[in-house]
């Protein structure tokens, strides 16, 4: 295991011997981005939280910003240039992708069945 020397502030020092022999977890955690933003899984759980009627589920769409993201790693991917963390996020929009196909075609019948 390699060894690190770093200045910080005192008040972060303090914090950071209680942490103990937890703190290389902690890093490793907090440099883990999620795949994709939170305000994706947001836009999402928002529509599904509004209990949309069937033709609004059908009519659903991603945002714009959603489409060009898209659009770039799709474009990386077709170029073999995606980097690991770009293809977890292109992997991730695929799962959303698979699971909305599902609900539209009613498939999940506990999140349609009530529309």
């Amino acid at each position: 295991m390699a060894k690190i020397t770093i200045e910080v502030p005192d008040e972060l020092s303090s914090q950071l011997a209680q942490v103990g022999d937890r703190l290389p977890e902690l890093l490793a955690l907090s440099l883990q981005q999620p795949a994709i933003p939170a305000q994706i899984y947001r836009y999402i759980l928002d529509f599904l939280a509004s209990e949309p009627t069937k033709e609004e589920i059908l009519a659903f769409r991603p945002t714009p910003e959603m489409i060009e993201r898209l659009k770039i790693l799709i474009a990386r991917s077709k170029a073999g240039d995606l980097t690991p963390s770009e293809q977890r996020e292109l992997d991730e929009y695929e799962r959303i992708e698979h699971l909305m196909i599902l609900l539209k075609a009613g498939s999940l019948p506990h999140l349609t069945s009530a529309s």
